[in-house]
């Protein structure tokens, strides 16, 4: 996951038509509450057509929505509009609540909530490594470090916001849902220790199953080998390093579980066709987010 650590808000007041037609961002931020006057009153609130996504990254906060109270822990969001009926605060039986949130609007950023809210409610449950809190986390770090400085951007990080989050609950959530319970199992497990030095018996240890029929059995399942499926997640994480930040070769290999620069410059040649050193050079080539590979 992007580890941004500063607790900040920004608001955004660009002009242009689009961010009404499409999606404008209107505030992003990540904070920690620990007075209980924090509350927000979703009724008078003096933002309108506004949606808000707030996630809980440690402690517990709560919201009201009508008249029925729910409890925000660690990995829990919830996804209202401004003006509606809700109320979320720091409830008295929590010392903190930390999080972070994004506020966007527009004709498209509407009718997209108010589709996913018909279909899955106001209230999800994800990993802290999922991509719509990453791109959050993403966010925040571009915003604090070079700034985010017309409204196309911001309205280019709206939207993708929005549909990193249609894409987690219509396909990420649901395929995780159907897999088998040692797939599952196995994919939680390497999508949280990707960073770690990772056999393929430690794979199958927390399948439960034989190696036998645990590899056929996720080879069959994601058309893809749990070891291809590790090598997968860690050159994502690697090509955002690399777009991102200035941190050397050797920094990022052990960062992404390889304990030799040199084997993961193997990999990752062996993966997109050039070195890690080349493609962070090379400006002529397009950066991606996300990688497939066989």
């Amino acid at each position: 996951m992007l580890s941004y650590s500063q607790h900040s808000s920004y608001g955004f007041r660009f002009k242009g038509q689009h961010q009404e037609r499409v999606a404008g961002l209107h505030s992003i931020g990540k904070e920690i509450r620990t007075n209980h006057s924090y509350r927000w009153d979703g009724l008078t609130r003096g933002e309108y057509g506004r949606v808000v996504f707030q996630y809980t990254l440690s402690g517990q906060g709560a919201i009201q929505i009508g008249n029925n109270i729910y409890s925000l822990k660690k990995g829990e969001a919830f996804f209202v509009k401004l003006p509606s009926d809700h109320c979320y605060f720091l409830p008295d039986n929590s010392d903190k609540w930390e999080f972070v949130y994004i506020t966007v609007y527009g004709e498209e950023a509407l009718q997209n909530f108010e589709w996913l809210t018909e279909k899955y409610g106001h209230l999800f449950k994800m990993p802290s490594h999922s991509r719509p809190i990453k791109h959050i986390l993403r966010m925040l770090e571009i915003t604090e470090t070079v700034g985010i400085n017309h409204s196309y951007e911001a309205s280019g990080f709206a939207y993708s916001f929005l549909m990193e989050l249609t894409e987690y609950l219509e396909y990420e959530q649901q395929k995780k849902g159907d897999l088998p319970l040692a797939v599952a199992k196995a994919v939680t497990f390497l999508d949280t220790n990707y960073t770690k030095d990772i056999s393929l018996n430690d794979i199958v240890a927390v399948s439960g199953l034989s190696k036998y029929h645990f590899t056929r059995l996720f080879s069959n399942t994601l058309n893809e080998t749990p070891i291809q499926y590790l090598t997968k997640i860690r050159m994502e994480r690697a090509l955002d390093l690399l777009q991102h930040t200035d941190q050397s070769i050797e920094h990022i290999a052990r960062s992404v579980g390889y304990s030799s620069s040199n084997y993961f410059s193997k990999v990752f040649k062996n993966a997109l066709k050039e070195t890690p050193s080349s493609y962070r050079q090379n400006k002529s080539v397009m950066p991606v987010d996300r990688l497939f590979i066989d």
